[in-house]
C-alpha cells in the first residue's frame, strides 16, 4: 500500500497574498494540484493534505474537483517544522501499513516518472526511508545530504546550520521523502527543535532510521521550489518548455514558440499550426489540419480539422470543421458552429448554434440563436436577446439571408428561405419562403431647406 501526503500548511509570506501559497495558479492549475498529479504515476491508496493557514480555502478547492480521488485533510494548527507537520499524521495513520510519499506542496515540476523510480528504488533495497537529492552547483539555502560511495545517507544538515566545510558539498536534500510508515511513525515522538530555528526537521529522522538512500534526480529542474512570485515565474516558463517541446516532437508546429503559451491540459493532432501570439488555455482539443492565429485565444474548446482562427477568442465553445473564424471574432458561452461556416471580422457568438455552411461575414452579434444551413447573415445584423429582465431566443431556419443593420427581436422564428430586407427591424414571426420588409418608407422632400435664424434674418 501507498499514502502520499503533502506539506500545505504554510501560508508563503513572501507571496505577498492572502492566498495559500500552494493555491497559487502555475498555468492551468494550482500548486498543489500539481504536486497531486506528480504521483500519478504510483498506486495511491491514500491521499492526504497537511493544511494550516487559511485551511478552508483550500478545501473548499478541492471539494470542486470531480476526479475520483478522495483526499483526506489533516490539521497543523502551529507551522512548527516538517517533523511537526508529518507528526499530525501519526493518528489518521495509526492503522496504514505500507510506505509512506512526502511532497511539498510548493514544488510543482516533479514528473510522475520521477516518483515512480524513487518508489522502486525505496521497495528493491528495502529501506526504511529513500530521500530525492539533487547535485546543484549552487547549493546555497539547500539542506545538505551526506552519503557514503552506496550512496546511504550518513546525515543530513540544514543550510543554516552548515559548518563551511559542509557548505562544499553539492548534494542538496529536494525535500521529496519515501518511508516505511511503521519505522517512521515509532521515531517521529523523537524529534526535537534543538537547532536555530527552533523547528521540528523531518530530517532528522535519518538519525534514528536505517537503511536510509538518496536517489539523484536527474533533472534538477524537477525540485524548484516556489516561494515568491519570482519563482513562480521562472516555474512557468521550465513549464512550458516541457510542453511546447513535447508536441513539437508529436508533430504539431510552433511558429514563434517563445510567444506562445499551451496549458498541458490542452490536445493538439498532428499537424496543427500555432502561430506567434497564441495562447491555448484549459480543456481545448484541437484537430488535425488547422491553424490558430497569430493573436487569438482559444479556452475550454474543441476545434475541428481544418480550422483557421486569426486574431479571435473562442472560450467554452465548439468549432467544426472546415469552419474560418476571424479576424477580431469573439466565440463564447457555448457556441457550436456547422461545418464550412465562415464568421468573419467583428463578429461575436454567444450561446449561438450554427449549421453547415452559414455565414456572418462582419460587424454581427448573435446571442442565444440558432440558425439552419446556409445562412447568410448580413453586416450589422443583431439579435436583441435581452428585454431587460429576461433572455430570449431566435430561431433562423435555412437558406434565410438577413440584410445589412438588420435587427431580430427575440423571442422570434423566421423561417426557412426568408429574405430580410436592409434595415429592417423584425419583431414577429416569419414563415417560409418570404421577403419581409420592416422599416419606415423613405419620404424625399424637394427644395426643403433647413430655416435657421440667419436664413429668416436674410428673408426679412
Amino acid at each position: 500500500m501507498v499514502a502520499v501526503a503533502i506539506l500545505a500548511a504554510g501560508r508563503g509570506t513572501r507571496m505577498k497574498s492572502g492566498l495559500p501559497k500552494v493555491l497559487h495558479r502555475l498555468g492551468g492549475k494550482t500548486l498543489v494540484e500539481w504536486v497531486l498529479g506528480s504521483a500519478s504515476a504510483v498506486d495511491v491508496d491514500r491521499r492526504l493534505v497537511i493544511v494550516g493557514y487559511r485551511s478552508e480555502l483550500i478545501k473548499q478547492a478541492f471539494a470542486q474537483r470531480d476526479d475520483g480521488n478522495t483526499l483526506e485533510f489533516v490539521e497543523q494548527r502551529e507551522q512548527l517544522g516538517t517533523g511537526h507537520a508529518v507528526q499530525q499524521l501519526l493518528s489518521p495513520l495509526h492503522e496504514f501499513e505500507g510506505d509512506l510519499l512526502i511532497l511539498n506542496g510548493d514544488v510543482p515540476l516533479l514528473r510522475p516518472q520521477t516518483l515512480k523510480h524513487l518508489l522502486q528504488t525505496h521497495r528493491e533495497h528495502q529501506n526504511a526511508a529513500t530521500i530525492l537529492t539533487a547535485q546543484l552547483p549552487n547549493p546555497k539555502g539547500y539542506g545538505r545530504v551526506f552519503c557514503d560511495d552506496r550512496n546511504v545517507v550518513q546525515q543530513i544538515v540544514e543550510d543554516r546550520d552548515c559548518t563551511a566545510p559542509q557548505r562544499q558539498n553539492c548534494r542538496i536534500n529536494a525535500g521529496v521523502y519515501c518511508f516505511r510508515w511503521a519505522d517512521l511513525a515509532a521515531v517521529l515522538p523523537k524529534l526535537t527543535a534543538d537547532n536555530d530555528q527552533k523547528e521540528y526537521y523531518l530530517t532528522d529522522v535519518v538519525n534514528y532510521l536505517s537503511p536510509v538512500m538518496a536517489v539523484d534526480v536527474e533533472d534538477e529542474q524537477e525540485i524548484l521550489g516556489i516561494n515568491d512570485r519570482k519563482q513562480l515565474a521562472a516555474a512557468y516558463d521550465i513549464l512550458q518548455r516541457r510542453i511546447k517541446d513535447d508536441w513539437m516532437a508529436a508533430g504539431v508546429t510552433l511558429i514563434d514558440p517563445n510567444s506562445i503559451t499551451i496549458d498541458d491540459t490542452v490536445v493538439l493532432e498532428a499537424d496543427v499550426v500555432v502561430e506567434p501570439q497564441t495562447h491555448l488555455r484549459g480543456t481545448t482539443t484541437i484537430q488535425a489540419g488547422s491553424r490558430i492565429g497569430p493573436g487569438s485565444l482559444i479556452e475550454n474548446s474543441r476545434i475541428g480539422k481544418n480550422v483557421t482562427a486569426l486574431y479571435s477568442v473562442i472560450s467554452d465553445s465548439t468549432v467544426a470543421a472546415d469552419t474560418r473564424v476571424g479576424p477580431y471574432a469573439h466565440l463564447r458561452g457555448h457556441v457550436e458552429t456547422g461545418t464550412g461556416c465562415r464568421i468573419g471580422n467583428f463578429v461575436e457568438l454567444k450561446n449561438t448554434t450554427l449549421g453547415d455552411r452559414t455565414n456572418i461575414a462582419h460587424l454581427s452579434y448573435l446571442g442565444d440563436t440558432t440558425a439552419g444551413n446556409q445562412v447568410n447573415v448580413g453586416a450589422g445584423t443583431i439579435t436583441a436577446n435581452y428585454d431587460g429582465v429576461k433572455k430570449h431566443r431566435t430561431q433562423i431556419g435555412d437558406r434565410t439571408k438577413t440584410g445589412a443593420n438588420s435587427v431580430l427581436v427575440a423571442p422570434i422564428t423566421i423561417g426557412e428561405g426568408v429574405n430580410i430586407a436592409a434595415g429592417s427591424t423584425i419583431t414577429e414571426d416569419v414563415p417560409n419562403d418570404c421577403l419581409v420588409i420592416a422599416r419606415a418608407r423613405q419620404v424625399v422632400k424637394p427644395g426643403w431647406q433647413l430655416k435657421t435664424p440667419t436664413n429668416e434674418s436674410t428673408q426679412q
